[in-house]
């Protein structure tokens, strides 16, 4: 899986512009917001350079082109939703790996030897755990136990 292929996806959990003032990340357009990226000019962002950012800030930290396809875009959409660095640990505690929110060569090499229907269960169940412990699971819960459950849709379409 390449990011071409992970970003249609992402755009159907992250969808248009938006500028609720009860949001915490503010103005949004795509998932980025003008919270983490207040040099962006959010508006008039276009799906290229939504592509262009999570590319570069989530896709390739997490070297998800190394992942298999069923995770890929699993920690692909995890990253944007909980940040990288909680993806990045969580996939880790999966693994079963220091959870030190650096993905290297041990990482990689631990994701490697663990069968891919595993993998994918073992990192679901951390996902759905971190979202559980959040102050606003009351009112974001839902969404996120639908988000997971999409996920789980793709893996099973991207598992051999």
């Amino acid at each position: 899986m390449t990011i071409d292929d992970a970003f249609p996806r992402l755009m159907l959990a992250e969808g248009g512009y938006v500028n609720d003032p009860n949001d915490p990340g503010g103005e949004t357009k795509y998932g980025i917001s003008k919270r983490s990226y207040p040099d962006v000019d959010i508006k008039n962002l276009t799906p290229d350079g939504a592509k262009a950012i999570y590319d570069r800030d989530f896709w390739q930290p997490i070297e998800a082109d190394k992942l298999p396809d069923s995770v890929s875009f699993q920690a692909l959409d995890f990253a944007v939703n909980a940040g990288i660095g909680t993806a990045i640990r969580k996939l880790q505690a999966a693994i079963g790996v220091a959870d030190d929110g650096w993905w290297g060569t041990e990482s990689a090499t631990a994701a490697a030897k663990l069968n891919e229907c595993d993998l994918i269960m073992r990192f679901t169940a951390q996902k759905l755990r971190y979202y559980t412990k959040l102050k606003n699971w009351a009112n974001a819960g839902k969404s996120w136990i639908n988000r997971s459950a999409a996920d789980l849709e793709y893996a099973a379409i991207d598992t051999p």
